[in-house]
């Protein structure tokens, strides 16, 4: 007696249909998986045993085995206990799946027969769906998550008594309520900052081109504050970036039964303690770490030079390709990580070099040392440099207030609509995306201009990438004044952007 029933496993963001392969013959008791599955797959043995006697079937006494098929691809998670068990029921005769082939099971069960919230839904919903499977039996508490997908017939179900019940008389429709997650409403807001209108000048320019930016300048001026308010800022994710995050979050765990499709964008803030790990991701199921979980999204390192050098080292491969390649001994894992990154630090131990109010103690050499965690490469990565000043007592009691956020944002998502109108055959979204060839193609200088940009390339010796990021961040200015070319002004302003302590330019 065998039976076979779909399922599927992820492998990164992607999912692979699978095969549960059940084979009950006559010998000795004994249950036994096959296919390449780890130990919590193996450990499903018990939890089906015990899900089928306590939902009132019976566990067979004969010679079974499970095969996960194709058996060259590695098996994790306990989604597999679900198919694993209606297996088993219809190779012992006691439901009839006649049409088990149109269906895709996963789902956790416990002891006594309930079915438990899985991570990967979404991933793996959507490679049945290429693989031209329509129907989906899932966990409950994964239905909103499973609804993202409008082609899927979604039938979610708490305990496995209730899935015999369907499966044997039909009495469910498909469950077709779409709930995507609300916008957040931000509590704060850009007026909440006195001052800084340099800095909120070159945050705009940086949301609008997607650009890296560092804030650096003497505690309490207001750089934290800044970049927590960068979010009310950005527009909402489109569709595709929206399915992308929600299918990264999916395989994390961080998508709760309540959330559907997320429609804002990631913003995280690790500790200046993270592991590498952590950041970049791994371990042993070699989930996201901080990268992907902000991809799309903004990455945000406050106190930047208090972070080992070794993790920020870690991050110029991933600033640079906007992916992240993890190699382990059960594989390969391939995540996207194209994030916004926010850097904040102090210009030197103390905090108070270049404060107009208090006076630096730090010598040159301990200053130095400092800043030089920060590697050339790293700052190489960088698009936007801004300086944080000290307010003044008149900055702080000033009755005027600076534009809100939603002013802002109107803006921001103008520069945005130009360049997914100019990029919509190039499979990028903004200008921060632009390898040389697009360059070439759309930062087009005049005379005056290329010979402004000599100078300055000869002068401080740029390197290639740092020539390339003024001309990616002077295409967004233009972009954020509607120009159609790149003028002298806003090569100036781009430069200015690149001036890193002492005025010097990187």
């Amino acid at each position: 007696m065998d039976f076979v029933i779909n399922t599927a496993s992820y492998y990164g963001i992607k999912g692979n249909i699978i095969s549960v392969e059940v084979d009950i013959s006559r010998g000795l008791p004994c249950y036994s998986i096959v296919g390449l599955a780890n130990t919590s797959v193996k450990e499903s043995k018990e939890r089906v045993r015990s899900a089928i006697i306590n939902s009132g079937y019976e566990f067979p006494v004969a010679r079974i085995v499970v095969n996960l098929s194709p058996g060259d691809i590695r098996k994790d998670g306990a989604l597999f206990d679900l198919p694993i068990a209606l297996a088993i029921l219809c190779a012992t005769k006691q439901i009839e799946f006649q049409d088990s082939n149109e269906f895709l099971v996963m789902g956790e069960l416990s002891l006594t027969g309930e079915i438990k919230r899985v991570p990967g839904v979404l991933p793996l919903i959507i490679e049945g769906i290429n693989n031209n499977l329509n129907n989906y039996i899932i966990p409950c508490d994964n239905k909103l998550e499973g609804t993202i997908v409008n082609e899927a017939n979604i039938y979610p179900f708490e305990t496995l008594n209730e899935v015999v019940s369907f499966i044997m008389y039909r009495d469910l429709l498909p469950f077709k309520e779409t709930k995507t997650s609300k916008e957040n409403y931000f509590n704060i807001d850009f007026s909440d900052i006195y001052g800084q209108q340099s800095c909120k000048r070159s945050i705009e320019v940086a949301c609008a081109g997607g650009h890296n930016i560092i804030m650096y300048g003497p505690p309490g001026s207001g750089k934290s504050m800044l970049a927590r308010r960068v979010p009310t800022i950005l527009p909402n994710l489109s569709y595709e970036e929206a399915l992308e995050v929600t299918k990264i979050y999916s395989v994390s765990g961080k998508l709760s039964k309540d959330q559907g499709l997320l429609l804002n964008r990631p913003f995280r803030n690790p500790h200046h303690t993270i592991s590498k790990i952590a950041l970049v991701g791994g371990g042993n199921k070699i989930l996201p770490g901080e990268i992907t979980l902000s991809h799309n999204g903004i990455l945000f390192l406050d106190e930047l030079l208090e972070f080992d050098r070794k993790i920020l080292e870690l991050l110029r491969q991933p600033l640079e390709d906007k992916t992240i390649n993890i190699t382990r001994n059960t594989g390969i894992v391939s995540y996207p990580c194209n994030f916004m990154f926010i850097g904040a630090l102090n210009p030197c131990p103390c905090g108070n070099f270049g404060s107009s109010k208090k006076i630096c103690t730090c010598s040159d050499y301990d200053r130095k040392r400092y800043i030089n965690k920060l590697s050339s490469p790293f700052l190489d990565r960088i698009d936007i440099f801004t300086w944080a000043n000290s307010l003044n007592y008149s900055d702080i009691k000033s009755s005027h207030k600076g534009e809100k956020s939603k002013v802002i944002r109107k803006r921001v998502e103008t520069a945005r609509k130009i360049q997914q109108e100019r990029f919509k055959h190039e499979g990028i979204y903004t200008n921060s995306q632009m390898d040389i060839n697009l360059i070439n193609k759309y930062c087009k200088t005049d005379y005056k201009t290329e010979q402004l940009l000599e100078k300055v390339f000869e002068k401080y010796g740029l390197s290639t990438r740092a020539y390339s990021r003024i001309l990616k961040v002077a295409r967004t200015i233009s972009d954020l004044e509607n120009s159609e070319n790149i003028k002298q002004s806003h090569v100036m302003e781009a430069l200015e952007y690149r001036k890193f302590l002492d005025n010097q330019i990187v």
